[in-house]
C-alpha cells in the first residue's frame, strides 16, 4: 500500500475515533496562525487563521496583509509585531531582496505594513529576531550572505547594519557553485549566532553582538557536514546542549554536542529522514524539536512525509519512530503549536495545511481531521494569544 493510501485510511480511522478532539490543558486558549505564502496567480501575500488550542479547531481570517513572496516569518519577542523574508532577486530595482515589517492587531489578526528594508542580498529565504528584539536578521539563499536590521522601537526597520558574505562552495556542480545561506539560529544566551549554509556544506558560527547588532567570527568559525549534504535547517534541543541539522540534499538529520562556553559544535551522529524504499526525488525542508523536547521532527519533500525521532535526552541521539504522510505535495514548512498537541504542516504544491495530534507519550502523528486550504503555503507560525 502506497505512503498516500496509507494516509488516507489512518485519517478516517483518526476522525471516527473523535481524535480531532484531542484534550489540551493549556495555558493559551487560542493562537493566531499566520500562513506566509509565495505569490502570483493564486496568493496576495500573508493569511491568517484564529486557532482554538483546546479543540484544535479554525476560524479563517483570509488575507491579513499584501506583501510580494513572504516565504519566511518571525515575530518579536513581545509578539507586537511581525517579520516577513520577501523572497525576491531585486528590492526597489537594486539586486536584492526585501524585509518587511508589520504591526499586529491581535483582536482581528490584520497586519499593518510599518517598512521595508533590502536584506543586502538575493533570494531572502529565512529570518530571526533575537532575543532582545532589537534586530532581526535575514539569510539570503541566493547571493550567500546574511544581515542584520536594527528595531526601531514602533517596531519598524533601520538600514542593515551588520553584513556578512559567506564565501566558498560545495562539492555538488549543480546546486553548491557558490555560498548559499539557508537559515540562521540564535543559541540560547544570545551570544552566538549559527547560520546553515546549503552551498558549503557548513553551519558557521558567529558572536553576536546584541547592542550593535554585529557579527565576528567565531573560533571555531563552523562545523561541517558530509560533503555534498546541503545544510538547510537546524534546531537547538531542550536544554541548549545539542543541535540538530537537516540536510537538504540528503534528506538526513545531523546531531552535534554544542558547547555554550565555546560556541563551538561537535557531531555525533547523522541518521536518515528519508523513508525506506523510497523512489525518485526527494529533499529535506523543515525541522523542529517538540516543546519537550523528546521528539524531533523533519519534512521530506519528494517523499512527502514529516520523519518522527525520539531524542535520548543524555547522549542527544536519535531513534527513528517512523513517518506520516502530509496528506499532499511538497511540504515546505511545519510547526507545532504553543502546547505541543498539534503540528499542522504546509504542503505548497497541493494548497493546504493538514492538521496533526501529536500523541505525547511517543510522539508520532494522527491526523486530526482539519485541512486549510491556504494558496503556496510555504511557512507556519504561532502567535499565541493570552486570555
Amino acid at each position: 500500500m502506497s505512503l498516500h493510501n496509507i494516509w488516507k485510511s489512518v485519517c478516517r480511522a483518526a476522525v471516527a475515533l473523535g481524535l480531532a478532539a484531542t484534550t489540551v490543558s493549556a495555558v493559551d486558549p487560542a493562537s493566531l496562525v499566520y500562513v506566509g505564502t509565495y505569490t502570483g496567480a493564486k496568493s496576495k501575500g500573508i493569511y491568517a487563521y484564529r486557532m482554538d488550542l483546546a479543540k484544535g479547531t479554525f476560524e479563517d481570517l483570509g488575507l491579513v496583509a499584501e506583501t510580494p513572496n513572504p516565504s519566511f516569518l518571525a515575530l518579536d519577542p513581545k509578539g507586537h509585531f511581525l517579520y516577513a523574508a520577501n523572497e525576491l532577486e531585486k528590492y526597489g530595482g537594486a539586486a536584492a531582496g526585501s524585509v518587511t515589517s508589520f504591526a499586529i492587531d491581535s483582536a482581528t489578526g490584520k497586519l499593518k505594513q510599518l517598512n521595508q528594508e533590502s536584506s543586502r542580498g538575493t533570494d531572502p529565504c529565512h529570518l530571526i529576531v533575537d532575543p532582545s528584539g532589537h534586530h532581526v536578521l535575514v539569510a539570503n539563499y541566493g547571493s550567500g550572505s546574511l544581515a542584520s536590521l536594527p528595531v526601531r522601537p514602533d517596531g519598524s526597520l533601520g538600514p542593515a547594519f551588520g553584513f556578512v558574505q559567506n564565501e566558498g562552495k560545495g562539492t555538488d556542480p549543480a546546486r553548491q557553485t557558490g555560498p548559499h545561506a539557508h537559515c540562521l539560529t540564535m543559541d540560547p544566551s544570545n551570544l552566538y549566532v549559527l547560520g546553515c549554509d546549503l552551498g558549503l556544506d557548513k553551519v558557521l558560527i558567529w558572536h553576536f553582538d546584541s547592542v550593535k547588532g554585529t557579527l565576528v567570527p567565531n573560533q571555531p568559525a563552523f562545523a561541517a557536514v558530509k560533503p555534498g549534504s546541503g545544510p538547510r535547517h537546524m534546531a537547538f534541543g531542550h536544554n541548549g546542549r545539542f543541535l540538530y541539522v537537516l540536510n537538504e540534499m540528503t534528506a538526513t538529520v545531523s546531531a552535534f554536542h554544542y558547547d555554550p562556553l565555546k560556541g563551538a559544535l561537535k557531531e555525533l551522529e547523522t541518521v536518515a529522514a528519508l523513508p525506506a524504499g523510497h523512489q525518485g526525488s526527494f529533499s529535506g525542508a523543515e525541522i523542529a524539536v517538540h516543546p519537550n523536547g523528546r521528539f524531533l521532527y523533519a519534512s521530506i519533500r519528494g517523499a512527502n512525509t514529516i520523519a518522527i525521532f525520539e531524542i535520548q535526552p543524555m547522549r542527544g541521539t536519535l531513534s527513528l519512530a517512523g513517518h506520516m504522510p502530509t496528506g499532499g505535495r511538497t511540504p515546505r514548512n511545519f510547526a507545532i503549536d504553543p502546547t505541543g498537541h498539534f503540528l499542522l504542516a504546509a504542503n505548497q504544491d497541493t494548497d493546504t495545511i493538514v492538521e496533526y495530534a501529536i500523541h505525547q507519550d511517543n510522539g508520532t502523528l494522527t491526523p486530526a481531521g482539519h485541512i486549510l486550504r491556504v494558496p503556496s503555503p510555504v511557512c507556519v507560525t504561532f502567535l499565541p494569544l493570552h486570555p
